[in-house]
């Protein structure tokens, strides 16, 4: 969809809302006497300080990303966590009981997660064979359903590992009224160009990242979606005032100054992951190593749950993906230091199966 009126697609009620006005949203200024917001001007029971309240709409981190992904600060909303932005966003479009969102399983299982929190149907079409997007499938649920919302698409795709064609998702994004999501939380770790490139071309397209994977900051909880400048808006509506605290917005804003430490930690895990990959194509009892572009690797075993208790009982722990669509016997391991590596490949070695 190359064309779209969002808010014909935003609820009903949101597009008349106007979004919470806090303290720090109605005066944006750095200098002055701040006796607005009921802060403890004293400062804080621990050493730093942390008594006042954060940007609510992190302008500085916008800013920054904006230059780096060549788009407007106006098209990017922070969460804390893409925990959230997938929250919001569906809060932002779906209302409870009446509309419905599409994933692909095997897939990241939080889209799914939100919505039924929401009370939002879910429906599934799975992947093919090959862990590619069913496109035939997809179309004929879209033309048949009215109440769909928001697909997700996850590429790198979790768990599998495999990039999404892109033909694929154009043929989604042309043929869908509704909002198409691209999860690339792992695009680091590819050769794939970002689809924040295209956002241009699709108003209805909405790309997800986060610093939790490739900057080595999990624990931070920061998450960015990139969308067109009226979905932003509305998300800013009604999400939480103060959603990212200071600390972190800072951190990212840190993490920024050190790309190319960042694109060294890729390169590390890339290597990493291609050395289990050929280890673990050795190993008699593996089944199937299936390619990837994200800093996992999924893998095909006799039976899954043995394998999984063996390694748990040596330390290790993987994923275990048996239950999942289409993975039956299969595991993740996440690509772990050199010594974490080459262990696990180690006690891998002395399975008797």
């Amino acid at each position: 969809m190359k064309n779209s009126t969002i808010d014909n697609l935003i609820r009903p009620h949101i597009v008349k809302m106007k979004p919470y006005s806090s303290a720090r949203a109605e005066y944006t200024g750095d200098d002055g006497i701040f006796l607005d917001a009921n802060e403890n001007p004293i400062g804080s029971v621990c050493n730093e300080l942390h008594n006042r309240y954060p940007d609510p709409l992190q302008q500085n981190l916008k800013n920054a990303l904006a230059s780096i992904e060549n788009l407007k600060a106006n098209q990017i909303f922070i969460g804390n966590g893409s925990d959230e932005c997938i929250d919001v966003l569906i809060r932002t479009f779906c209302e409870s009981k009446d509309d419905a969102v599409v994933v692909c399983p095997p897939v990241f299982s939080m889209y799914e997660h939100a919505a039924h929190a929401q009370n939002i149907q879910v429906h599934e079409v799975l992947l093919t064979e090959n862990f590619q997007l069913n496109i035939e499938a997809l179309l004929q649920l879209i033309s048949k359903e009215n109440n769909i919302k928001i697909i997700f698409i996850c590429s790198p795709n979790n768990p599998t590992g495999n990039l999404i064609k892109e033909n694929d998702i154009e043929i989604i994004l042309n043929h869908f009224k509704g909002i198409v999501v691209i999860d690339e939380a792992y695009q680091d770790f590819s050769d794939n160009i970002s689809w924040t490139n295209r956002l241009s071309e699709f108003h209805n397209l909405v790309v997800i990242k986060t610093f939790s994977k490739a900057y080595g900051m999990a624990d931070a909880r920061i998450g960015m979606l990139y969308a067109d400048d009226a979905i932003i808006h509305y998300m800013n509506t009604i999400k939480m005032p103060y959603n990212v605290n200071q600390y972190s917005q800072t951190l990212a804003l840190t993490a920024l100054h050190h790309v190319d430490k960042k694109n060294e930690f890729v390169a590390t895990l890339n290597a990493g992951r291609k050395y289990i990959q050929d280890e673990l194509a050795k190993i008699s009892f593996i089944q199937q190593v299936f390619a990837s572009d994200a800093n996992y690797v999924l893998f095909k075993v006799e039976n899954a749950n043995d394998l999984y208790k063996y390694l748990i009982a040596h330390k290790i722990i993987v994923r275990n993906r048996d239950s999942a669509p289409l993975l039956k016997g299969c595991l993740r391991v996440s690509v772990g230091t050199k010594a974490e590596n080459e262990k696990f490949i180690e006690v891998l070695r002395n399975y008797i199966v």
